[in-house]
C-alpha cells in the first residue's frame, strides 16, 4: 500500500497547508510521495526535507521586503514575487532549504505546472536541489498576468493550478492508493468562471491552448473536487480542509495575518490527528 499526500495551491492561502505538514512532520507522520501544485510545491517541499517551521518562518521575516512581493518587483522584473530572491537568494542563502535531507528522503516529490503551448499539465519529479529544480518549483507557483513565463526542462511554463489544482488523480495513476488531500478552500467551495480573462487574453494571446485551459478551469476544478468527494466516501482519500473560507488573499503582508492563516492549519491537523492516523493504519 502506498500513501500520497496531495497539496493544493492558493497563494498565501498555502499557509494552512504549512500548518498541517509542520503537525504531520511534529508526528512523525511521512507518507511515501507528495505532489504540490503552485504553494503547494513551493512550501511542499519542506515537507520531503523535514524542515519544520522553515515556511512560516521566513514568509513572516520577509513578508515587507520589497524584493519578496511588490509592485515595485512586478514592474522591474515582471514578477510579483521576485523570481530570484524568493526561489533562489532565500533558500540558498537567507533561511537555507536542507538539500542533503531533501535528497535523503525516500519520499517522492512532484510539482504540477502548466505547459502554456497545449494547456495540458506537467508533472516532474523533483530531483537534487539545484538551480533547475527551483525553477520548476517557480514555474509551479507562477500566476498568470503576473510573473513571468518559466522556460525550464524545454517547456514554456506557468501556474499548475491553471491545468490541475488538485491532481489526485495523477497520484492515483502513480499507484497511490489511499491519499491525504489538503486544499485550501472549504468543504463547500464551488469555484465559478474567472474574472479578468480579457487580459488574459491580451497577454497570451499567442497560446490559445493556455486561454482555453484558464476559462474552464472552473469546470476542471470542480469535477476534481467531485472525485476527491468520491475517493473520500470509498475510504480511498482523506481530507483536511479550513472550516471556512481562509482570512486572507493571494499577497499578504501582515505577519499577523499570516501567523493566523498557519495556525488555523495546525489546529485543524491536531483535531483530526486520530482520525488520520486510523485512515493511514498507525
Amino acid at each position: 500500500m502506498k500513501y500520497g499526500l496531495v497539496l493544493e495551491g492558493g497563494a498565501m492561502r498555502g499557509l494552512f497547508t504549512a500548518g498541517v505538514t509542520d503537525v504531520l512532520m511534529e508526528n512523525d507522520i511521512v507518507l511515501d510521495g507528495t505532489v504540490g501544485v503552485s504553494a503547494g510545491a513551493a512550501f511542499g517541499c519542506n515537507y520531503k526535507s523535514g524542515q519544520i517551521r522553515r515556511v512560516i518562518r521566513y514568509n513572516t521575516r520577509f513578508c515587507k521586503d520589497k524584493r519578496y512581493c511588490s509592485k515595485r518587483s512586478l514592474i522591474k522584473t515582471g514578477d510579483l514575487f521576485g523570481a530570484e530572491f524568493c526561489y533562489h537568494t532565500i533558500p540558498n542563502e537567507l533561511d537555507l532549504f536542507d538539500n542533503d535531507a531533501f535528497e535523503t528522503s525516500p519520499m517522492e516529490f512532484w510539482v504540477v505546472a502548466t505547459d502554456i503551448t497545449t494547456g495540458k499539465a506537467v508533472y516532474h519529479k523533483c530531483g537534487p536541489i539545484d538551480y533547475d529544480e527551483l525553477e520548476w518549483i517557480r514555474a509551479s507557483a507562477s500566476m498568470p498576468v503576473v510573473a513571468r513565463i518559466v522556460e525550464v526542462g524545454g517547456y514554456k511554463l506557468l501556474d499548475g493550478g491553471i491545468s490541475d489544482s488538485i491532481p489526485l488523480r495523477f497520484m492515483e495513476s502513480r499507484g497511490y492508493e489511499k491519499n491525504v488531500v489538503v486544499v485550501t478552500q472549504p468543504r463547500d467551495y464551488v469555484k465559478k468562471p474567472a474574472s479578468g480573462m480579457a487580459l488574459m487574453k491580451m497577454k497570451y494571446r499567442k497560446y490559445p491552448e493556455l486561454i482555453k485551459a484558464a476559462e474552464n478551469r472552473h469546470k476542471m476544478y470542480n469535477s476534481e473536487l467531485k472525485h476527491i468527494r468520491s475517493a473520500e466516501e470509498q475510504g480511498k482519500a482523506f481530507v483536511i480542509a479550513p472550516p471556512e473560507a481562509l482570512p486572507v488573499g493571494h499577497v499578504e503582508h501582515d505577519p499577523d495575518v499570516m501567523r493566523e492563516v498557519y495556525r488555523i492549519g495546525r489546529r485543524i491537523a491536531n483535531e483530526r490527528l486520530d482520525a488520520l492516523r486510523e485512515f493511514l493504519g498507525i
